[in-house]
């Protein structure tokens, strides 16, 4: 070959003279007349040359000289399929990405996209030609020995690419443990590589698969050793002078009720009646605004949790155990700094007066749910532990709580709250730490007593702030927990999908959470009530964290915040300050805050949802684990989820989802129709749509990707049905995963 300043001179020359044409490098290596012996090292010139920004490569594999193409960044989401979109950053089109076009990034990572064309009615096409920043720096999966190099299968299932391992980089790895991988090399035309960082353990072992989860999340496992220092400085006893300028609350009937494995309780409830005979409701928060100074390492390390994590075996927390467990925690018979909302409500639900104030309570009683709720019932349940010190006091209380929150959720019922009483999966453990029980979570009186309670002081906080508003005729910073409406688009989906089950939907140009309750209220009776109510709930805007008040569509409240549990969120903490500052002597003052109110309400919504992931995911995994031993097993199920790749059948007793892949199905051409969530036989007319019933049996689980595959039963021909009982194909088949949604349904509230 020429010498090879000669070669790339007169390359650059063709190619300049024709610039908007693109060549395959066979085609540029006849042009340039190169002989066949000197092709190879012809493309390896062509590619230093793309490397160096020399001459651009475009879409095919063709090379072409640089010119100004359109580039955009944002976030790179893949789909299981393998291909992905970047979502971009400047509110344009989404840019659809092949697999082979994305320079070794993946699922989520922040990218450069270099936009090659678009047509008509598609999305517009590109390819990722730089990574800004990788969504996980450390890389969760299974390790695998080769001869040469070896290789690490990421758990993450749109992780398309396996990452090899040099042996000297192993770190002591073994075949078939969990690892973590720190990634040091990627690109489009080479394996990535990677190092062993940690090893996790085998499969098998004790906490490893949770552990896997927190990892691949990027979870924190401990507090800096700042954060432990200023803690471990903070006193336990409460000085007099603090006790002596607040309101004394020790004397009155305060208690507890939280979850039976509760660790700390940040929220007591009072009521009693007043000599004008309305009655007093006190809800009682841990004043963890006292406790942690703004700017300091222990506030600052609590906005980067920004929430509580609640895996299935174990909490992430948001303050270290000394404050969130001890001193913060109003554990009873013991003293504890809180912040009050003191509300006069009629025996009609009325709200006629309140107080916030700085108080200090005495807790007289810790309660779980069952335990109050066996109280308010009257009898011992053989299951439930007895409350130490009990009386008939502490019953008649608890059953005047339940009667006026009973009051107060169905007035706002009446007013258009939407109530998505969804089943919700509890996971039992055994000392090993394995599944040795799923079932539905147990709904009772005492949940909703503390929830009605809750809310009402949230909705009284956030309204107090709005008359202060109104009074000093000033806009004081606030936070607020919002909702908003659905948009058009998804509520031309959601009606499009009822009419076609027979209850048509009319929101009109706008909807309101009355008329989206009633609507939900009229289904009750109907076959699809449950697949009706599933769609609702997908329709629904998700609730998030704002400086602006946009209401809360969902609980038909036109103001909201949260107040009620600063220990694990830290907006609360933060409107604790914000309450703290305008009720000050002097007048309004602005709290000291570390960073903006907009920046911890956008920390605080991503953290919210990224423990939201992470907490479905420690569910998936014990899921996947309890399936295992029924492999081979039948279960009547009901489709939960329709996708272009097969459906999603869960089984109700466990509310535990799996795939029946489209293979699956029975001989036909399935086409996807995503408004009416179905997939319809194009020969045999059959339709396959959400909330059909389908019997399946458990044909496998992997455990480490959080697989379950199902496989139709096929029925006796006397109780045939079109669409649901289908006959399976033999043995399963791997597929596309994942559905949009939570595995295991989770209730709550705001």
């Amino acid at each position: 070959m020429k010498e090879k300043d000669a070669v790339e001179k007169s390359l650059q020359a063709y190619l300049n003279a024709r610039p908007g044409q693109s060549f395959k490098s066979r085609e540029l290596a006849r042009k340039l007349d190169v002989h066949t012996r000197d092709y190879r090292e012809f493309k390896m010139t062509l590619r230093a040359l793309v490397e160096a920004g020399v001459i651009g490569r475009y879409k095919g594999g063709r090379f072409g000289s640089k010119r100004a193409m359109k580039t955009a960044e944002g976030i790179l989401h893949i789909k299981t399929q393998g291909y992905g979109f970047v979502l971009r950053e400047d509110g344009g089109e989404k840019v659809f990405v092949s697999e082979s076009r994305m320079a070794g990034a993946m699922h989520r990572d922040r990218v450069v996209v270099e936009i090659w064309s678009q047509e008509p009615g598609k999305s517009p096409e590109g390819r990722v030609v730089k990574i800004l920043s990788r969504a996980a720096q450390r890389i969760v999966g299974t390790f695998h020995e080769g001869r040469k190099v070896h290789y690490v299968t990421p758990d993450e299932i749109k992780a398309s690419r396996d990452i090899a391992i040099e042996e000297e980089l192993r770190n002591g790895a073994r075949d078939g443990q969990k690892v973590v991988v720190e990634v040091v090399r990627t690109d489009d035309r080479r394996p990535t590589e990677g190092r062993v960082a940690e090893v996790l353990g085998f499969p098998d072992e004790k906490g490893v698969d949770v552990l896997s989860v927190l990892v691949s999340h990027n979870l924190p496992s401990r507090f800096p050793s700042a954060v432990e220092r200023e803690v471990s400085a903070i006193p336990a006893a409460i000085p007099e002078s603090e006790t002596g300028r607040r309101l004394d609350l020790r004397d009155s009937f305060i208690f507890t009720i939280d979850p039976d494995d509760a660790k700390d309780f940040d929220d007591a409830v009072s009521l009693e009646r007043l000599p004008n005979g309305r009655w007093q409701l006190g809800v009682h928060i841990a004043d963890v605004s006292h406790f942690v100074t703004p700017g300091s390492a222990l506030d600052r390390e609590a906005l980067s949790r920004a929430t509580s994590i609640y895996l299935v075996d174990r909490v992430i927390p948001m303050l270290p155990e000394r404050l969130s467990g001890e001193l913060c925690s109003l554990r009873p018979l013991e003293d504890r700094l809180t912040y009050s909302v003191l509300l006069e409500v009629s025996d009609s639900g009325e709200v006629f007066d309140y107080r916030i104030a700085e108080t200090v309570i005495h807790s007289r009683h810790r309660l779980t749910y069952t335990q109050a709720q066996a109280l308010i019932d009257g009898g011992r349940r053989k299951d439930v532990p007895a409350v130490p010190g009990a009386s008939a006091e502490l019953t008649a209380r608890l059953r005047d709580m339940r009667n006026l929150s009973q009051i107060l959720l169905r007035k706002w019922e009446v007013d258009g709250m939407i109530d998505f009483d969804l089943p919700e999966a509890e996971i039992r453990l055994d000392a090993a730490g394995r599944p040795s029980d799923v079932r539905i979570k147990e709904r009772l009186e005492s949940h909703r007593l503390i929830e009605a309670f809750m809310l009402l002081a949230n909705r009284t906080v956030a309204e107090h702030v709005g008359r202060l508003r109104l009074r000093l005729r000033e806009k004081l910073p606030f936070v607020y927990r919002v909702h908003e409406r659905p948009s058009p688009e998804k509520l031309a989906d959601f009606s499009r999908f009822v009419a076609a089950l027979g209850a048509p939907f009319k929101a009109g140009k706008s909807v309101t959470p009355k008329q989206f309750q009633r609507y939900l209220a009229g289904i009750q009776e109907s076959k699809h009530k449950v697949v009706i109510e599933d769609v609702a709930l997908r329709t629904m805007m998700k609730a998030q964290y704002d400086t602006s008040n946009a209401g809360h569509f969902g609980l038909a409240f036109k103001q909201y915040t949260h107040f009620t549990s600063p220990i694990r969120r830290y907006p609360d903490l933060a409107v604790h300050r914000l309450l703290k500052a305008y009720g000050a002597p002097d007048g309004p003052g602005r709290p000291v805050m570390a960073e903006s109110l907009s920046e911890i309400c956008r920390q605080s919504t991503e953290r919210e949802v990224l423990a939201q992931q992470a907490e479905r995911e420690s569910i998936r995994v014990k899921q996947a684990e309890f399936m295992e031993r029924h492999i081979g097993d039948e279960f009547e199920g009901v489709v939960s989820g329709v996708t272009g790749f097969g459906v999603f059948v869960e089984i109700p007793e466990f509310l535990i989802e799996g795939l029946v892949h489209i293979s699956d199905l029975p001989d036909d051409y399935w086409v996807h129709d995503a408004a009416q969530f179905r997939l319809t036989g194009r020969n045999s007319g059959r339709v396959v749509r959400l909330g059909d019933s389908m019997k399946v049996r458990v044909s496998r689980v992997l455990k480490s990707q959080r697989k379950i595959d199902f496989v139709p039963v096929a029925e006796p021909k006397t109780k045939q049905k079109p669409g649901l009982n289908l006959k399976p194909k033999p043995g399963p088949r791997p597929g596309p995963r994942q559905k949009p949604g939570p595995p295991a349904r989770r209730r709550k509230r705001g």
